[in-house]
């Protein structure tokens, strides 16, 4: 086995942690088939071409080559160790599991766990001296001025932070906690006479979970006239606020089951979208919207709805929004609050009915938003001012991929400025055969933007692996699938294949039949160590063979393999002869090199 865990508990956890279910809590699955698709979560791309495969409990993408099972996805996604996966998938199943001999890394984790496990009581203490405390009564009322309920503040485990500077600081120590450490994780400030206080000290404190539902960090509130108005925990390996939105781990759920997540730009607007029957609202966390943030929603959503606020700072924001999440390929809509408006005042004012049916369920197309943002840059009662408006309304259409959408806008644009829609039409082709020309030109020279995707390039079409390669790489498949052909392989060849690979593959693979186990590419992943093998096994089981093998074909395979042997066998013996007659008779050397040239060719032409 490949690591130090008993093969019951792997097999155990892996049966009662489906790989479907699993990856479906990252990445938004469409069964095709007998396979779920979705964006690959490793790599970044717009057409989906990561798959699972249920009944082989694997996944593999096809664009960056990464795959495996429950296990290793987990490893890969949460950045865990073997020992750690095996605790959390543990925990989700809810089965207790033997003790795991400590590693090295998760020893130096150990500090991260000291602060999340401080994070997990602060979260308790600060709710309670909001509920409780006579300093957190004013806090309370401020809370309930904004319309904030029992049920949300009890919900978002909302809190206070006392005004007294070192009540915190004594409270972690008496805990067990090192001040220190908590002064660099940014619970506390660390004074110039190697006093610590309370970082948050009389804030209002909104915890700031992950995916997985633990608190990495705090935002803290003032109610008073302190500055700043918001006060984040620092940034630190826990907490990197361009890669988390508030309330994901609590609106994923939703999220999955509407197709759309909505964007918010604060906590506050969250939590009154939440009180008012809206489930699905996100929002980032005092940072602008991010790359990793549009990445991560559009793996689990084709549709993103942008509620932000309504002043010009807000409209900003959206029409930045948009661009990054065009980029992705997400469907676009805006929510049209009235000028001036966030969504929490909205609520206030004319309630939540209100909010739902005439803010969300109303919302503006991405194009209705971009034509209405693009005019206040523009003076429409001069002429130079509206051509070039309509130049620039043109160039957004043309990025539209639906047909109809731009004949609309078109056709509204044409009215709307009282213009010759068959001029218009000719402008937007000419519009659209550019864009066309230029993702011609980046698919050729590759992309110069810039940006930090990461970029596979195609296989060449004439590097086609020999004819060898290809017979060992499907009688691996097979193998996988069924132990008789495994059986035969191995009574006929053994380990004797041409790739270095391979050999150690189908090594592994005896091995694996030897201790009674049944063809399961998930469970055999567990027996390999190397990921690049890993990932060859992975893309080999991922071969969809509808047919049998017969007993003739699986004979044509063995004989090839072991052709290719002797002929490379051949190949050597014919060198050193041509070697030797080099230095005697340099025209029968000639002859032998033609030899092997034929031979050569002879291999290739039967590839």
């Amino acid at each position: 086995m490949a690591y130090q865990v008993s093969d019951e508990t792997i097999e155990s956890l892996r049966h009662a942690n489906d790989v479907v279910d699993i990856v479906g809590e990252y990445v938004q699955l469409k069964k095709q088939g007998r396979n779920y698709f979705g964006l690959c979560p490793f790599h970044s791309e717009n057409t989906p071409s990561f798959s699972v495969n249920q009944d082989k409990q694997i996944y593999h993408c096809f664009g960056c080559g990464k795959g495996g099972n429950v296990i290793t996805f987990i490893m890969e996604m949460e950045g865990y160790t073997f020992q750690q996966t095996i605790r959390y998938l543990a925990e989700k199943s809810g089965q207790s599991i033997p003790e795991l001999k400590e590693s090295s890394t998760e020893r130096v984790n150990n500090e991260e766990q000291a602060i999340l496990d401080a994070y997990q009581w602060l979260v308790k203490l600060y709710h309670h001296l909001l509920r409780h405390s006579k300093d957190g009564k004013k806090a309370l009322e401020y809370l309930y001025d904004r319309g904030f309920s029992d049920e949300a503040i009890d919900q978002f485990q909302i809190g206070y932070s006392p005004t007294s500077r070192d009540f915190i600081a004594q409270f972690l120590e008496k805990k067990g906690f090192h001040k220190q450490v908590m002064a660099n994780a940014g619970l506390l400030t660390a004074g110039n006479e190697g006093n610590y206080y309370d970082r948050f000290q009389a804030r209002v404190i909104f915890p700031i979970r992950n995916h997985l539902g633990k608190t990495i960090g705090f935002v803290g509130r003032t109610i008073t006239d302190q500055e700043p108005k918001y006060l984040n925990s620092p940034e630190s390996s826990l907490f990197k606020k361009s890669k988390l939105l508030y309330n994901f781990d609590l609106a994923r759920s939703e999220i999955r089951k509407k197709g759309a997540v909505i964007l918010f730009e604060g906590s506050a607007d969250v939590i009154a979208a939440h009180q008012a029957g809206v489930m699905n609202g996100v929002a980032s966390l005092g940072t602008s919207l991010t790359e990793s943030h549009t990445s991560l929603l559009r793996r689990y959503v084709d549709t993103v709805l942008l509620c932000y606020d309504g002043d010009d700072a807000g409209q900003n924001a959206t029409y930045k929004a948009i661009q990054l999440f065009k980029k992705v390929g997400c469907n676009i809509k805006v929510a049209a609050l009235p000028h001036n408006y966030d969504p929490d005042q909205y609520i206030q004012e004319y309630g939540s009915d209100k909010f739902r049916e005439q803010v969300i369920g109303t919302a503006d197309t991405e194009m209705v938003f971009l034509m209405k943002y693009l005019k206040k840059n523009f003076n429409l009662k001069l002429e130079g001012d509206r051509l070039q408006y309509v130049e620039r309304v043109i160039g957004e259409i043309a990025q539209l991929e639906s047909s109809i959408e731009r004949d609309h806008y078109i056709r509204e644009l044409a009215e709307e400025f009282n213009l010759a829609y068959d001029a218009l039409s000719q402008e937007l082709k000419s519009r659209i055969r550019n864009i066309k020309k230029n993702d011609d030109n980046r698919q050729r020279f590759g992309n110069t933007n810039g940006g930090n995707q990461q970029k596979y390039a195609p296989k060449p079409l004439n590097a086609l692996p020999p004819a060898y390669q290809n017979a060992e790489r499907r009688l691996i498949a097979f193998m996988l699938q069924n132990t008789h052909i495994a059986e035969k392989v191995r009574e006929t060849i053994g380990s004797k294949f041409n790739s270095e690979q391979h050999q150690i593959i189908v090594t592994h693979l005896y091995g694996y039949y030897e201790e009674g186990n049944s063809p399961d590419p998930s469970h055999f992943l567990t027996y390999l160590d190397d990921a690049n093998l890993q990932q060859t096994v992975v893309e080999l089981s991922m071969m969809d063979y509808s047919w049998e093998m017969s007993e003739k074909e699986l004979q044509d395979y063995i004989r090839l393999i072991q052709s290719e042997q002797t002929e490379s066998e051949k190949i050597k013996q014919l060198q050193q002869q041509m070697k030797q007659l080099e230095k005697t008779d340099p025209k029968e050397a000639a002859k032998v090199a033609m030899e092997i040239i034929k031979i050569k060719q002879q291999s290739k032409n039967w590839s």
